[in-house]
C-alpha cells in the first residue's frame, strides 16, 4: 500500500477526494467580506499613474461597473500614497464605494500613509523591509534572528496603524522577489515563499492583529499551486487542524500574459486551487485593460460559488500523488499506440475527441484531413470516436476504413460499451471500454490496445475499480470520468496506487456546446491543467471546440501552461500598474511579433525596475522598463544592457538572444 502524503496527516484535513471549501475566518475590507460564508470575491488593479486622480478614478469606476468588488492601486512613493485620499474622495462624490487596496513595495512610509485612506494595504514581505541585491551569504542562527528582529521593527508600525484604523492587510509573497535572507536559507521555492509570509504573520499575531489575507503568487502555475497548498497546511498546523477557521487566501497567477495563453495559465493555477477548496478572492493578471480581467475571474469563481460540498468516499488507502507540494510526474509503464509511445518517459500525447460517429464517413475524413493540414508544427497524435450503440457499428467501420486511406492518419480510438468490443476489434487502434456498472462483463484482449474508462459518481468509483481488476487482466490505459472531474480522477489514481498499478492515465474533457466559448476554455484548462500540475496524465483527449485544429491548439496551450510540453515561446508579462514605464500591451505585442517562433524560450516583459527583475523569476531573457523611454535587458537575473532606448530595445533583445545561441530564423 502506498504511503499517504504527509500533509494529509494534519488533524481535520479536508478530503482531497471530495470537494469542500476550506474553512476560513471573515476579513472585512470596508463593507466587503472575504472568507467565511462569503462568495469568492473578484479583484483587479488600476494601470493608471496614481498621481493622475481623474484617470485613476475613471478606471476604478469602470472596474466597479464591470463587477470588480475590490480595486488595488499602486503606491510606490509617499506622494502616491497621499493622493489616495483625493482619489477616495472623488470616488465617493460619484457614489462609488468599492474598497481600495494600496499596493506597497519597498516603502514602509508609503504604507503608513496609505493606511489613512484605503480599506486594505498589501505588502510584499520579500521587499517591505529588504532591498533585493541577489547576494549570497551564510546566516548563523543568531544573525538570522537579528534580521527577523530588524524586519519586525520595520513592520510593527504598519501593524499598529492597521489595528487602530480597522484596516485589513494582505501579506502577498511573490515567487522571484523573496528577500536575500529567505533565498539563502530556503531558496527560491514554495517553502521559501511560505516562510517569508509566516515571518510577517508572527509580527501581526504578536500584536493581536488578525485581519490578514495571504497570497502566494508566481508566474509558474505549478509553483503557485504548491506554495498555496503548503501555506494552507502550515496554517492548519499552527491552528491545530483544518476544522479551525484559517486566514483567507487571495489567489492568482502573476504575470500570466495576454490572450488565450494568459487565460489558460490563470485557469490552471487558480482553478487547481479552487478545486482544492482554496481561495476566497481572485485576481486574474492579464496584460490587457484591467476591465477584461473581471469576467475571466468571475467565470472561474462562479463554478465554485455554485458547487456544494460532497460526501467523502471511503478512504482508498493511498494518496493520489507522492506529495501535493512537490511536482513529480507520476511514474507509469509505457505502451505503443501507433507510432507514439504513451506513458513512461514519453511526452503527454494529444488526442482529439471527434464526438459521435459521423453519418458520412468520407466527408468527415476529408474535413479531418483539412484540419490536420492547418496544424503547422503541432501534432495530432490520435482521434477518438464515440460509438453509442450497435446500430452505429457499420458507420464506425466505414469511418475507420476511410481514415486508413488518409496518408499519415493518426491512430483511431473508439469509445464503446464492452459488449461491442468483439464487433469493433481490428477496426480501431484502441478500444475505450466504458465501465459504468460493477457487474459488467469485460472482454478478453484482442488486437487493439485497451483502455478502461471508469464512468460513475465518485461514491461508486471504488466498486467499479475493484470489480474490474478482480475479473480481468489490466488494460494498457485507464481514465476516470466523474463529477467533479478532478476529484474522480484523484480517487481513481489513488485506487491504482493502492493496488501498486502504474498504468498510464488518459485525461478526457469535452467542452459543453452550451457554454460561452471563453468559459469552456477556462473549464478545460482547469480540469486538465489541475491534473497535469499534479503530475497525472499521459494522454489528453480534448474535443468540442468546433474544429480539429482548434481542439489540438487548446490542448497544447494547456500542456504548455502546465509546463508539460512546450510548443511556443512563453511570455511572462505583467498586467501593468501605475509604476509601469511604457505601454505594456503594445510592447508585449511587439516583442511577441519578433520572438514568438522560439519554442522553449521564456521571455519576461516587465513594466518597471522597482519590482520587475525579481518577479520575472525563471525567465531566460528579460525586458524591463528602467525609466521613461528606456529599457534594461536581462539574461536570467543579470542585467547585461542598461538604459537602451525603447525604440531600439526589441532589436537589441534579438541580438542578445542570438549572442546566447538561442535564436533561430523564423
Amino acid at each position: 500500500m502506498a504511503a499517504r502524503d504527509p500533509s494529509e496527516s494534519v488533524p481535520g484535513r479536508f478530503d482531497p477526494f471530495a470537494w469542500a471549501r476550506r474553512s476560513t475566518r471573515e476579513v472585512r475590507v470596508g463593507d466587503v467580506g472575504i472568507g467565511g460564508a462569503n462568495p469568492i470575491r473578484i479583484q483587479s488593479m488600476t494601470t493608471t499613474d496614481t498621481r493622475d486622480t481623474a484617470a485613476t478614478v475613471d478606471q476604478v469606476e469602470r472596474l466597479a461597473k464591470a463587477g470588480c468588488e475590490i480595486v488595488r492601486i499602486t503606491a510606490p512613493s509617499i506622494r502616491d500614497a497621499e493622493n489616495l485620499g483625493p482619489i477616495r474622495a472623488a470616488l465617493r462624490e460619484r457614489g462609488i464605494e468599492v474598497p481600495l487596496v494600496a499596493d506597497i513595495h519597498f516603502t514602509p512610509n508609503a504604507a503608513l500613509e496609505a493606511a489613512l485612506h484605503v480599506e486594505k494595504v498589501r505588502i510584499n514581505p520579500g521587499n517591505y523591509a529588504d532591498k533585493k541585491r541577489f547576494e549570497v551569504r551564510e546566516y548563523s542562527d543568531a544573525e538570522y534572528e537579528d534580521e527577523l528582529a530588524r524586519v519586525g521593527a520595520r513592520f510593527e508600525p504598519l501593524v499598529r496603524r492597521c489595528l487602530e484604523l480597522g484596516r485589513a492587510m494582505r501579506i502577498g509573497t511573490n515567487h522571484g522577489s523573496l528577500s536575500d535572507r529567505i533565498m539563502n536559507r530556503f531558496g527560491d521555492t514554495p517553502l521559501g515563499m511560505v516562510e517569508s509570509a509566516l515571518e510577517f504573520l508572527d509580527v501581526c499575531e504578536a500584536h493581536g492583529f488578525r485581519d490578514v489575507v495571504f497570497s502566494m503568487k508566481a508566474s509558474n502555475p505549478q509553483v503557485a499551486i504548491h506554495a498555496y497548498r503548503l501555506l494552507a497546511d502550515r496554517l492548519a498546523e499552527r491552528a491545530g487542524g483544518w476544522s479551525v477557521p484559517a486566514y483567507p487566501f487571495h489567489v492568482g497567477v502573476t504575470e500570466a500574459g495576454d490572450g488565450e495563453d494568459g487565460r489558460v495559465k490563470s485557469a490552471i493555477g487558480i482553478g487547481a486551487l479552487l478545486e482544492d477548496g482554496i481561495g476566497e478572492t481572485v485576481r486574474v493578471s492579464l496584460t490587457e485593460d484591467p476591465v477584461k480581467e473581471v469576467p475571466v475571474a468571475r467565470a472561474l469563481a462562479a463554478r465554485y460559488d455554485e458547487r456544494r460540498p460532497q460526501v467523502a468516499p471511503p478512504d482508498p488507502g493511498a494518496s493520489y500523488v507522492a506529495s501535493r507540494t512537490v511536482h513529480e510526474r507520476r511514474p507509469t509503464r509505457a505502451f505503443a499506440l501507433g507510432p507514439h509511445p504513451v506513458g513512461g518517459d514519453a511526452p503527454v500525447r494529444v488526442e482529439v475527441d471527434l464526438g459521435p460517429v459521423p453519418a458520412d464517413a468520407p466527408s468527415a475524413v476529408e474535413a479531418l484531413a483539412k484540419g490536420l493540414g492547418r496544424l503547422g508544427d503541432l501534432a495530432c497524435e490520435g482521434v477518438s470516436l464515440d460509438v453509442a450503440s450497435g446500430s452505429e457499428v457499420a458507420r464506425a467501420r466505414a469511418f475507420s476504413e476511410a481514415l486508413r486511406n488518409l496518408p499519415g492518419a493518426p491512430p483511431l480510438a473508439m469509445r464503446i460499451s464492452p459488449d461491442l468490443a468483439t464487433t469493433l476489434d481490428g477496426w480501431a487502434d484502441r478500444l475505450v471500454l466504458r465501465i459504468e456498472r460493477p457487474d459488467v462483463e469485460l472482454p478478453g484482449r484482442g488486437s487493439a490496445a485497451l483502455e478502461w474508462s471508469f464512468e460513475a459518481p465518485t461514491g461508486e468509483l471504488a466498486g467499479l475499480v475493484e470489480a474490474a481488476f478482480a475479473g480481468a487482466s489490466p488494460p494498457d490505459l485507464v481514465s476516470f470520468v466523474g463529477d467533479p472531474p478532478t476529484h474522480a480522477l484523484r480517487l481513481g489514481v489513488a485506487l491504482l496506487r493502492e493496488r501498486g498499478l502504474s498504468l498510464p492515465v488518459a485525461l478526457r474533457h469535452r467542452s459543453d456546446p452550451f457554454l460561452d466559448a471563453e468559459v469552456g476554455l477556462l473549464r478545460a484548462a482547469t480540469d486538465l491543467g489541475a491534473a497535469l500540475c499534479d503530475g497525472i496524465g499521459d494522454l489528453v483527449c480534448l474535443g468540442g471546440f468546433g474544429a480539429i485544429d482548434r481542439d489540438v491548439g487548446v490542448a497544447y496551450r494547456i500542456l504548455q501552461g502546465a509546463r508539460q510540453r512546450t510548443s511556443w515561446t512563453e511570455f511572462i508579462s505583467c498586467p501593468s500598474c501605475g509604476r509601469t514605464l511604457f505601454d505594456l500591451e503594445e510592447t508585449t505585442a511587439r516583442i511577441k511579433a519578433r520572438t514568438a517562433h522560439l519554442p522553449g524560450l521564456k521571455i519576461a516583459v516587465m513594466g518597471c525596475i522597482v519590482n520587475g527583475p525579481g518577479e520575472m523569476a525563471d525567465a531566460d531573457f528579460g525586458y524591463v522598463g528602467s525609466g521613461p523611454g528606456t529599457v534594461n535587458l536581462y539574461v536570467g537575473h543579470d542585467c547585461v544592457v542598461r538604459n537602451v532606448a525603447e525604440t531600439a530595445a526589441p532589436d537589441r533583445l534579438v541580438e542578445l538572444i542570438r549572442d546566447h545561441g538561442r535564436w533561430v530564423e523564423p
